[in-house]
Parts: structure tokens; C-alpha cells; sequence
């Protein structure tokens, strides 16, 4: 297929102009509902703390609630892999890119180029344009994620040892709960003990916790749930844009060349790696796993990381200042990028 035919068959394929609409359209949303105090301060938390504690976790768990595939499978181990492979490259490599940089300012920059906006930020996305499979990819490729930023970047901001207090906070999170959750029960389903369920005049045996099978008026109403994830996220995204102080961010040449490295630079990597293990064979990926990784790579800085800053005194002004660029550089960015992995698909080792 021709570069030509490839870009004409993304720009007129529905689901991703929906899905670029949805995305840019709701932070729209949330921007001016915040400008207009229509939502306040109190509210946008409100919203952040649904959506992390109930919407995420849920959407990330239901997307596990399907039959048991092979290829599925691999590629979620492989897509496991890369996403703690990703993080040793980007941990390496990332400090590099702020060699003119004292040593503090490049230690700190180089853990907010590493650890983007994975959860908040990409799964809504992934999920938008990839359904159930691509909330599944996001969910396996976060663990790596949340591993090295509960470990390596707390221990880089704070100067401490880590803590037991710290390993806990990281295991007790209910979307790391839910994953693990919902892919034990996804890999083992098979040797569960089944029920017969009859759809469409045939009978096939499934996990007695299947719930979209066994209780399918549970599983609508968790999927509801689950639905509020993306447009809760992009209004709460909109919204805290509507908070930030502008003026001196803007001015900030730091936070820009930051950003062009965390939205373009680090997806860039990624989607270099997973073309190399496809031509090589090398834990290859699908087309889908592929987008999702790289989509989860071209957010903005994590909250956590910039949270680190805040909390230990290091370069909190410029933490703050790249939160708010990298922000509005991954608002306008990501939906060229679900473009440019659409066409990527294309090349004939995603086949």
C-alpha cells in the first residue's frame, strides 16, 4: 500500500477521527467550563479522584473479561517486556538530552522525560481508539510504568532509600490492583471451573467470573462505569490547563525543548524499538500493541514525578512549568500521533 492510499484510508477511518474529536473537543470542554467557573477548583478534584479510584480501575479490569487467545497472549507478554525494557532505555539515555544542564536540573529532567501521563492521560486515549484491546495493552505496558516510578524516580527526586511505605502506596493503588486482577483471571480462565452458557443457539463454557458471560447485567453496569473514564479524564485535563499560570510558562525555553523531547523524542524511541523487533523477530508486537505503546509514550509528564518535585524541593518551578507545556504540546501532538501509528500499521511487518 502507498504512503498516499495508507494516509487517505487513516484520515477518512471514523473511529479515529471520533476519537480525536472526543479527546480535543472534552479538554475543550473542560477548559472553558473551569474559565467560566462553571466547574470549580473542589469539582476538577472530584473529578480526578472518580476517575482514578473507580473509573480507571474498571476499565482496566473489564478490559480482561474476554475469551482467552493465543496471539492475544503473546503479544500482552511481549507488550509486558518492552514496557520494562522502554523504562531502562529512557532511565539510561533521558539525561543525556540535558547535558548543558547543571546536574540537578538534568536529574530532574531526565525523570520527567522517562514517566508521561501513562494512566490519566494514555489508557483513555488507547482505549478510545483500540477498545478493549488497546485499554488491555495500556493496562500490562503501565507495569513497568508504575514498577520504576514507584522505585527509581522517587528514590532520584527524594535522595532517600525506598520504603516499605512506598511499595505499599504502588501495590494498594486500585488500578494496579485491577490489572493484576483482571489478567490472573484472563490467563487462568481456562482451567477455572466453567459454566455453560447458551448465546445465539449455541452452548460454550466459560469462567465462572466471567461476568460479561454469567452476570451480563453487572458487567453493563461496570462497563458504564468504566465508559465515564475518558471524558472524566479529558475534563479534569481541560480544566486544571484553565488553572495554570501562563505567562511564565510560556516564556520557559526549558519546558519547551522538554516537551518537543517528551512528546516527539520519546515516542519516536518507541515506535524505533518496536519496528527493530518486528524486522528482527525479536518479541515482535501487532499493529495495535505497537500504537498503544507509542501513544503511551507521547503523553505528558507524569503527576507523580511532577508531584516529586514539589514534594523534595527540586526544580519545582520548572517541574510546574513543564506540566503545564508538555500538556498543551500532548493536547495538540497526540492525535498526529495516532495518525502516524495508524500509517505505521500499514508496513507490511505488522502484518
Amino acid at each position: 500500500m502507498s504512503i498516499s492510499s495508507a494516509l487517505e484510508k487513516t484520515l477518512t477511518n471514523t473511529s479515529i477521527i471520533a476519537a480525536i474529536v472526543e479527546t480535543l473537543g472534552t479538554i475543550l470542554l473542560g477548559f472553558w467550563l473551569r474559565k467560566r467557573q462553571t466547574l470549580s477548583q473542589d469539582a476538577v478534584k472530584t473529578l480526578t479522584s472518580i476517575t482514578m479510584t473507580v473509573a480507571l480501575p474498571l476499565l482496566a479490569f473489564t478490559a480482561f473479561l474476554t475469551p482467552l487467545n493465543h496471539q492475544t497472549l503473546v503479544q500482552s507478554m511481549d507488550v509486558l517486556i518492552w514496557g520494562l525494557i522502554i523504562y531502562v532505555i529512557l532511565i539510561v539515555t533521558m539525561p543525556f538530552l540535558y547535558g548543558r544542564y547543571d546536574k540537578d536540573q538534568r536529574d530532574v529532567l531526565g525523570v520527567l522525560t522517562a514517566f508521561g501521563s501513562t494512566t490519566f492521560f494514555g489508557m483513555p486515549i488507547a482505549g478510545a481508539v483500540y477498545g478493549a484491546k488497546g485499554i488491555m495493552y495500556a493496562s500490562v505496558f503501565n507495569i513497568g510504568y508504575r514498577v520504576f516510578l514507584y522505585s527509581y524516580a522517587y528514590i532520584k527526586m527524594s535522595g532517600e532509600q525506598l520504603r516499605g511505605e512506598h511499595i505499599k502506596k504502588m501495590l494498594v493503588n486500585p488500578i494496579v490492583i485491577a490489572t493484576f486482577l483482571g489478567l490472573i483471571l484472563w490467563v487462568s480462565q481456562n482451567w477455572m471451573p466453567q459454566i455453560s452458557i447458551s448465546t445465539g443457539g449455541k452452548t460454550s463454557q466459560v469462567a465462572f467470573y466471567r461476568l460479561d458471560m454469567t452476570v451480563p447485567w453487572l458487567f453493563a453496569w461496570m462497563k458504564l462505569l468504566a465508559g465515564l473514564a475518558s471524558p472524566l479524564a479529558w475534563l479534569a485535563i481541560g480544566a486544571n490547563l484553565a488553572q495554570m499560570p501562563f505567562a511564565d510558562a510560556i516564556k520557559n525555553r526549558t519546558a519547551w525543548y522538554y516537551s518537543f523531547n517528551k512528546v516527539i523524542i520519546v515516542p519516536i524511541i518507541m515506535a524505533a524499538i518496536a519496528i527493530l523487533a518486528n524486522a528482527t523477530h525479536i518479541l515482535p508486537v501487532d499493529q495495535v500493541a505497537m500504537a498503544t505503546m507509542v501513544i503511551m509514550m507521547a503523553t505528558p509528564v507524569a503527576t507523580v514525578a511532577v508531584n516529586y518535585a514539589m514534594a523534595f524541593n527540586h526544580q519545582s518551578l520548572l517541574a510546574a512549568n513543564t506540566s503545564l507545556i508538555s500538556t498543551i504540546s500532548a493536547t495538540v501532538v497526540l492525535p498526529l500521533w495516532i495518525i502516524i501509528v495508524q500509517l505505521l500499521g500499514e508496513l507490511p511487518i505488522f502484518k
